[in-house]
């Protein structure tokens, strides 16, 4: 069934960040905390060569195979996830690029070229384990203008950045701030629960609600705990989707 802005209650995507087997401990910890509430579809972000290395995991493979045979989805995420762009002129992008992210942004200050190379390589990479690839979202939410061109000339149905669900066929993009937990500090994981919460709530008539999960997350329990509950109250309300699935099926 499409959805319909008026009459339907609304979507919500739950996605497990930096899928890679570096991380495949924390990923597994934060699926089985997902399945705990409920058993939905979630949308893996995996990244082919995180941070360089070329290392393979069955574990992580076998899994994921299982993953895509009962619904969920495989984006890709970048190739390294590491920002090795020229250094740009500003505090505000020096901050952004090192302090928020700790050099993440892979594709905020790379060229067309750079970006077209690093996504083939990255779609290569799953056509070799025979895994469609439908979706694509930069490390740390972080794409500059000429990555965002390179996006465009594959077919994939969206990608996301921090405050938008953008859908490429159809040029369109759909207003939905990721709730997203800073565990990185102290202060962060004492307040992004509170500023996770309030965003859901705020966004309580929108079409799509966007719920990020990374392995870093999974060291401290409270937000673990604190996802849970929130994914329980989402899904009073919502039908839990992939984001390929949001992407097909909204109007």
């Amino acid at each position: 069934m499409l959805q319909n802005e008026e009459h339907d209650p609304g979507s919500v995507c739950v996605s497990i960040h930096d899928v890679a087997p570096d991380t495949w401990a924390e990923c597994e910890v934060l699926m089985q905390a997902v399945r705990a509430v409920a058993d939905i579809p979630l949308t893996w972000l995996v990244i082919p060569h995180y941070r360089g290395s070329g290392r393979r995991s069955q574990a992580l493979e076998t899994t994921l195979e299982r993953m895509l045979a009962h619904g969920h989805e495989l984006a890709l995420h970048g190739y390294t996830h590491i920002d090795d762009g020229a250094a740009r002129a500003g505090p505000f992008s020096a901050l952004l690029r090192t302090v928020y992210t700790e050099g993440e942004g892979e594709f905020a200050a790379i060229d067309e070229q750079d970006a077209r190379r690093r996504i083939a390589l990255g779609l290569e990479w799953f056509r070799e384990r025979g895994w469609p690839v439908h979706g694509f979202v930069a490390p740390a939410w972080l794409i500059g203008p000429k990555a965002w061109q390179a996006v465009h000339t594959f077919p994939f149905l969206y990608t996301t950045t921090f405050a938008h669900f953008h859908l490429l066929e159809r040029d369109r993009q759909v207003f939905s701030p990721s709730l997203v937990y800073a565990a990185r500090n102290k202060g962060g994981r004492a307040l992004s629960p509170m500023a996770a919460s309030t965003t859901a709530y705020l966004l309580r008539c929108a079409p799509l609600v966007r719920l990020s999960l990374h392995p870093r997350d999974a060291h401290h329990p409270a937000l673990v705990r604190h996802a849970q509950g929130l994914i329980a109250r989402l899904l009073d309300s919502r039908m839990p989707l992939t984001k390929a699935a949001f992407a097909r099926t909204y109007q």
